[in-house]
């Protein structure tokens, strides 16, 4: 997540040909003499978020249908899931709150019963218990006006009303605002979303745009996102918009798309493009292979005072009309990190954020003539808050300077301990290592450790775990 007040695999099946696969009797989980069922953790684990995500099965796909009507700005969808059982499931919850009220839900096509418990959990008991290792579909359909999340202390995410639309900002607990999920950044899936709108206004979402259709006044757009994606990465954005198809150097897809009321400037679109497009391709250089079919990004017209990483496409708030380059770099940095590589936890953040400022640094550099030590220097000199600790900040601070300035600190500190060769392997070879999945802060030590071939566990504690201002 870039915020303005800073400095500055294969899809499996869709969810169709799934609920034709799974539906028939041969799938159907019957529980047996002997066998016991228990239910899925209501949770995920995470100490920031423990009522975020769920446990007893994983989602390997999302389709997600969706109507939408800009006179009353209510919903109805329904959203197929394809899972695997990872214990014997007597019952399990999806995350998904707010007001939206659910006409129907069925487990491998079968009527299922369910119950809202707190404030977000969908609490699902099949007709019959499904044993480990079962392939399972869930299917619900719901209706309503979505509500946004205002924390305190994280500010606005999920479903966002704007003028002419919406656009959904998950980061980090909106998605269960507008589908039911499983709300954790250990469960990535792959996504099919297709949303039908009056025509005149478009849609943009994740991955690769399928066929648009209309009739009777109305256009339906469909988007696929093929490599795993966390829901906290997924994106919708509706309204009216102008956009921008190009390539990247590389003949990558590259789809850009400014809201019609602030693309004001001349060429402007053009600029968004082709500024996107270059980028991809000199941080490609610096951290291998881009992760993800295509690239771009959406300039929203909303008001939320921050960009937001979502994968493959990412989004910018209405304040960064001028396209910034600097800003264009972290959140297209973060589809190496954050978005193919997520944190396990919440706590892990800073493996996003502060390479995602690091990625701001190096482009001042490349582009701009200012060298990294230069920033690194003056932000060392500048930072006023020294307190907390950069690879546990706390629920409440996890989009603090704390882990973004102090994250690219401790990394330009590590570049200047090991030389700049192996900086930059670690740089490449990190997200290769472990593209598309989820990875923590001791991962990240040991993986340094092992390409160094150095002991560096007394650097990372005083970088990452020790409060106070490091010597250096």
């Amino acid at each position: 997540m870039g915020r303005f007040y800073r400095r500055g695999g294969q899809l499996l099946m869709t969810g169709a040909l799934a609920v034709g696969l799974l539906a028939g009797p041969g799938l159907t989980a019957n529980a047996t003499p002997g066998t016991a069922f228990s239910p899925g953790a209501p949770g995920a684990g995470d100490p920031y978020f423990p009522d975020m995500g769920n446990g007893g099965y994983d989602i390997s796909h999302y389709d997600i249908k969706l109507a939408f009507d800009p006179k009353t700005k209510a919903i109805s969808a329904t959203t197929t899931i394809l899972a695997k059982a990872t214990q014997n499931l007597s019952r399990f919850d999806l995350d998904f709150q707010g007001p939206l009220k659910i006409s129907k839900l069925t487990v491998n096509g079968r009527a299922a019963s369910f119950t809202r418990s707190g404030v977000e959990e969908l609490v699902i008991t099949p007709r019959h218990g499904l044993r480990r290792g079962t392939t399972f579909v869930v299917a619900v359909t719901y209706a309503g006006v979505p509500k946004r999340i205002d924390d305190r202390a994280l500010g606005i995410s999920g479903w966002v009303a704007t003028k002419d639309g919406a656009v959904a900002l998950n980061q980090p607990i909106g998605a269960a605002t507008y589908y039911p999920v499983n709300d954790t950044t250990r469960d990535k899936a792959t996504y099919a979303q297709t949303v039908t709108v009056p025509t005149g206004l478009t849609v943009l979402a994740n991955g690769e745009p399928g066929p648009t259709t209309t009739h009777n006044g109305r256009t339906t757009f469909r988007w696929q996102m093929n490599q795993p994606m966390a829901s906290e990465l997924a994106m919708m954005a509706i309204g009216k918009y102008n956009v921008t198809r190009g390539v990247t150097a590389d003949g990558r897809p590259n789809l850009t798309a400014i809201g019609q009321s602030i693309d004001t400037k001349a060429g402007q679109g053009k600029v968004f493009n082709r500024t996107t497009a270059q980028i991809v391709q000199w941080e490609s250089s610096l951290y291998g292979r881009y992760p993800f079919g295509s690239t771009g990004g959406v300039l929203a017209d909303a008001r939320v005072g921050y960009a937001l990483e979502t994968q493959g496409r990412p989004v910018y708030d209405q304040r960064t009309s001028k396209v910034d380059g600097e800003l264009l770099a972290h959140e297209l940095g973060h589809q190496w990190f954050g978005d193919s590589l997520t944190p396990v936890h919440w706590s892990d953040i800073w493996l996003n954020e502060g390479f995602a400022t690091y990625s701001e640094w190096l482009y001042e550099e490349k582009f701009n003539g200012v060298p990294v030590q230069q920033t690194f220097a003056e932000t060392y000199a500048d930072e006023k808050d020294w307190t907390g600790k950069v690879a546990d900040p706390g629920r409440d601070r996890i989009f603090d300077d704390l882990v973004y300035n102090r994250g690219a600190m401790t990394l330009q500190a590590l570049r200047l301990k090991i030389g700049d060769r192996a900086f930059f392997q670690v740089l490449k070879q990190w997200p290769a290592a472990h593209r598309y999945g989820n990875v923590s802060t001791q991962t990240f030590i040991r993986f340094v450790e092992r390409v160094t071939h150095r002991d560096l566990g007394a650097f990372f504690q005083t970088w990452l775990y020790q409060p106070g201002k490091p010597r250096i």
